[in-house]
């Protein structure tokens, strides 16, 4: 199966790599295009109490970050936060197959809503596949100590699919 080339990104992906690997030129490697919405990058310009990932996100000038706030079905809007629905109502506006998004929630409605999915992890791996070295345990571990909750199963798949389970 060809990988995408044109991903709609949500917010906590973009955290994630960051504390993954230091920046986000992963997915300027592994896509064409990557396209923020609006709202997306109000979340993460916002930057919380830390303002983690806000200079790597505004240096990624390669990413196609929306200038207006997307017209969100209320359906989304209802059901997940502002990013999330964003990210789904922006694929299904221009027509993109793929959106990353790591929250369970949103990844059950972009399934019902015909999108395909990825995630940090699913990004890593796809990195690791294609020949970049990383090492999925300290990608995680700096995930981790960044306070980025991981399941215990996904923890497992991700080492496992990259090869570095016991």
């Amino acid at each position: 199966m060809p990988e995408t080339k044109i991903i709609v990104i949500n917010t906590a992906p973009l955290i994630s790599l960051v504390a993954a690997v230091g920046d986000l030129t992963l997915l300027q490697s592994l896509y064409d295009q990557v396209l923020v919405p609006f709202e997306v990058c109000q979340e993460i310009l916002a930057g919380g109490s830390s303002s983690f990932a806000v200079a790597e996100f505004e240096a990624a000038f390669w990413l196609q970050k929306w200038q207006n706030p997307l017209n969100i079905s209320p359906l989304l809007l209802n059901s997940l936060d502002r990013g999330e629905a964003a990210v789904i109502q922006l694929a299904m506006n221009e027509n993109i197959t793929t959106v990353c998004i790591d929250e369970t929630a949103g990844r059950r409605i972009a399934r019902l809503s015909g999108l395909s999915l990825t995630g940090s992890i699913g990004i890593l791996l796809r990195a690791k596949r294609e020949g970049y070295l990383i090492s999925m345990k300290e990608a995680i571990q700096r995930m981790t100590n960044k306070g980025i909750r991981l399941s215990e199963t996904v923890i497992k798949f991700a080492l496992q699919q990259s090869g570095e389970s016991e």
